[in-house]
């Protein structure tokens, strides 16, 4: 097996920040400077990132961070990888470091769900009673996910309070384990539950990429892959089997392929084969499939007429399969 040189960070930390903004710029500096490339937010209450770059630049990076003593017990969670996973460095500064938008905020370092190791998720979730909520998007979910996980309907994480207090029934009198990425919005979001008056409030400690990585555990009980916002799209978790739960859009075939929709005023993510990419041209719906910039169409320099014979293609491929 190659030596792998570069390596892939996931972190994040709820600590006070005073001048969080120049700070944000400062650390852009930084970052420019060693080489590392990434996307990282910086708000009043924390730091949350994923960056990127040789063996040599991440252990510069974990150190440098390290020796602030805001952040000296910060937990990396590191990947190896054989390049770059991102193409530019973002260090940007937010209100808020997972965006809930609450009435009133809530404040991690006072108020958060218990903690549950991976072995003691993994037992948990084989629990009668117990419900497990997925704390993420839909497409993170369509991906992969736990066992028998809950999938709330929503496009972002802001959406998530109004799904749960429309779906109570779901989760009354259960105990509620909850579970996001890399831990980072479940200490809000189990917070937020517990102000609801949920009392038997879980999290996954360090999220589902710690779980992956646990010895003992070895991912079990996670179908499919995770999704990482980064340009790899996906990592593996079970690392005993795996289950595709995925679907190609268009086909319902097992499916792990994500692509954007074409049309850029949509951009919505969805599953499917390279072959359907280009049967479809990469759009979720007729009206982005003869949208004046669909992207595809600008990509392969397609004229009227093969742009009129592919979707008359389309309408007969509708009519076959609608019967």
């Amino acid at each position: 097996m190659t030596d792998q040189r570069y390596r892939v960070l996931l972190y994040y930390k709820y600590v006070p920040i005073e001048n969080a903004e120049e700070f944000a710029h400062e650390h852009l500096k930084f970052c420019q400077e060693l080489g590392v490339k990434g996307r990282i937010l910086i708000a009043d209450e924390g730091i949350n990132g994923t960056v990127s770059g040789t063996v040599e630049q991440t252990e510069t990076y974990k150190k440098t961070l390290r020796e602030d003593p805001r952040f000296a017990n910060i937990v990396f969670k590191e990947d190896e990888a054989e390049e770059h996973a991102f193409k530019k460095i973002h260090v940007r500064y937010k209100k808020e470091l997972v965006t809930l938008r609450l009435e009133n905020d809530i404040n991690p370092k006072e108020k958060t769900g218990t903690y549950l190791s991976p072995k003691e998720f993994f037992e948990q979730m084989q629990s009668p009673d117990t419900v497990i909520l997925d704390a993420r998007n839909d497409y993170e979910y369509d991906l992969g996910h736990f066992r028998g996980a809950i999938r709330p309907d929503i496009e972002s994480f802001r959406e998530l309070p109004k799904w749960v207090r429309n779906n109570r029934d779901k989760l009354e009198g259960k105990k509620i384990l909850t579970y996001c990425t890399g831990g980072v919005r479940c200490e809000k979001f189990s917070g937020w539950l517990l102000d609801e008056g949920f009392e038997d409030v879980a999290q996954l400690h360090g999220g589902i990429v710690t779980y992956g990585k646990d010895p003992e555990v070895k991912g079990k009980l996670w179908d499919g892959q995770c999704y990482v916002f980064d340009e790899r799209i996906s990592v593996p978790i079970n690392q005993e089997e795996h289950v595709v739960v995925g679907k190609d859009y268009f086909s319902g075939e097992p499916c792990e392929r994500y692509v954007n929709c074409a049309n850029p005023e949509c951009n919505k993510k969805i599953l499917c084969s390279e072959e359907n990419e280009h049967t479809f041209l990469r759009s979720c719906s007729h009206e982005c499939r003869v949208h004046p910039r669909n992207r595809f169409i600008e990509e392969h320099n397609l004229s009227e007429e093969d742009i009129s014979n592919r979707l008359e293609k389309i309408e007969k491929h509708h009519r076959i399969n609608t019967g």
